[in-house]
């Protein structure tokens, strides 16, 4: 995968490469790793050229997909701490965007995909994780959220609340998702109505204990 820095793209040349994402975003939920390319040109409506002249091959496509989609959840972090006044508030409106960008479809797709290393990669889970993380402290500030909860708890949570039924694909799938994660959320909030076994779980304390499943969910 190509390290060197990219020339400015020009306008329609760029609008070319984010309807190509994502196309490939949606392809990957719906269809997994190995979604045509010729299907996810198609979706873009741009021709097999064109996606080739952005993207040397599928591991360079997934690459960008999941940087994107790093992005997006944690654009929408930090649009929730701004904006919203009431910090579990804010948390909530989090949750379920991160459950809209279909994270629990997306991460073991590409974990076979990405080079976890790679610096843009590093870059952006950091970004992404402390963004996560200011939301969840300005929660437990204010005596909303328990203290019995860290980031490794939420992230698993929506990882696998939005993972699709099998044999289901995603169609309607929404109206599942969010009602669970609104239920998930009650149970975030102070005072807590029981004693939850185990300690918090960190990113880290995934990474280190289950490696292969944190690498999925620290690459959304």
């Amino acid at each position: 995968m190509p390290d060197a820095p990219q020339p400015r793209l020009r306008a329609d040349a760029l609008r070319n490469r984010e309807r190509i994402i994502a196309a490939a975003r949606e392809a990957l939920v719906e269809h997994g790793a190995e979604s045509s390319l010729d299907e996810i040109a198609r979706r873009a409506g741009v021709g097999n050229a064109t996606l080739y002249r952005h993207f040397a091959d599928r591991r360079e496509l997934i690459h960008h997909v999941t940087l994107s989609v790093m992005a997006r959840i944690a654009d929408r972090a930090e649009s929730a701490r701004a904006e919203e006044h009431d910090a579990f508030l804010a948390l909530r409106r989090f949750v379920h965007a991160a459950a809209d960008e279909r994270i629990g479809a997306l991460c073991p797709l590409l974990a076979e995909g990405v080079d976890k290393d790679h610096p843009d990669h590093v870059e952006a889970r950091d970004r992404l994780e402390s963004a996560i993380e200011a939301l969840m402290a300005a929660a437990r500030d204010s005596g909303q959220l328990r203290s019995d909860i860290a980031i490794g708890d939420l992230m698993v949570a929506i990882t696998q609340l939005t993972r699709p039924l099998p044999d289901t694909g995603c169609m309607d799938f929404d109206q599942f998702v969010h009602r669970h994660l609104q239920l998930f959320l009650d149970g975030l909030m102070t005072p807590a109505r029981s004693q939850l076994p185990g300690s918090p779980a960190t990113l880290e304390d995934l990474r280190r204990k289950f490696p292969s499943s944190a690498h999925d969910l620290s690459h959304r």
